[in-house]
């Protein structure tokens, strides 16, 4: 189900968001605020309407809720990032970490926990928008050579380790920009957020952890033993001063 705005009161800058709850009153409600602010609201009740209305519809990003009948958002989110890497933020009336944490595993972008206000949610959509629309630079060498085990190739945005090519995601890719553009130095946890996340963000440090963890999955040949992003406890995260090594 759609609604179309009057092209009158539509904002230059409105985006479409796809709104999926099984919640008529939660829609409204969401719908009544985004719709103040230009956007454009599709609706959709469960997570077979959403992955439709993804297809169909091409929103700019999608709230998600967790607990839906017939495909709950996790399941729903797990299918539709086999097809689109459209930005995604969940909603959940659940305050338990490991939900947060699973979500983030899944590809979401964000997270707002039920309830919520007006302000906060625009600001969330913000956040993930300029995120997705954030161009990347890249450093003057496009592919750095690490060692002889590790090479990232920020044009293609992946790591090759041991020859395998290996994807980055969006948020990864960003976070290994910003730790190897500071080789040799500690990145404190608010700064990497600020860069990464958006300054809104300052105070996640759990988002650092966790795509620190899964960078680590990917380049390290021991994440329980890390040799490349190394940690500062209490501070933040260091890349290790590769250059300083081959006498650069």
């Amino acid at each position: 189900m759609t609604s179309n705005l009057p092209k009158s009161t539509a904002s230059r800058d409105g985006k479409r968001v796809l709104v999926v709850d099984d919640e008529p009153r939660m829609i409204g409600f969401i719908r009544m605020n985004l719709e103040l602010e230009g956007h454009h609201v599709i609706e959709a009740h469960n997570g077979v309407e959403a992955l439709d209305a993804i297809r169909t519809q091409l929103p700019d990003v999608v709230l998600l809720d967790i607990m839906m009948p017939e495909l709950d958002g996790f399941e729903t989110l797990r299918m539709l990032r086999e097809f689109s890497t459209v930005p995604v933020i969940m909603l959940t009336a659940k305050g338990d970490e490991n939900d947060k944490v699973y979500g983030l595993e899944l590809g979401a972008d964000d997270y707002v926990t039920k309830p919520f206000g007006p302000r906060e949610l625009s600001s969330r959509i913000k956040a993930v928008l300029r995120r997705a629309d954030m161009p990347s630079s890249s450093p003057t060498d496009a592919i750095i050579r690490i060692d002889d085990r590790l090479s990232v190739d920020f044009n293609q945005r992946e790591v090759i380790v041991e020859g395998k090519h290996i994807k980055l995601r969006p948020t990864e890719y960003r976070l290994l920009y910003h730790l190897i553009e500071n080789a040799g130095w500690t990145v404190p946890h608010d700064q990497l957020l600020a860069k990464v996340w958006g300054y809104e963000y300052r105070d996640e440090a759990h988002y650092v952890r966790l795509y620190v963890n899964y960078l680590r999955e990917k380049i390290e040949a021991d994440p329980s033993n890390p040799q490349y992003i190394l940690t500062e406890r209490g501070v933040g995260y260091r890349f290790v001063d590769f250059r300083r090594n081959k006498g650069e």
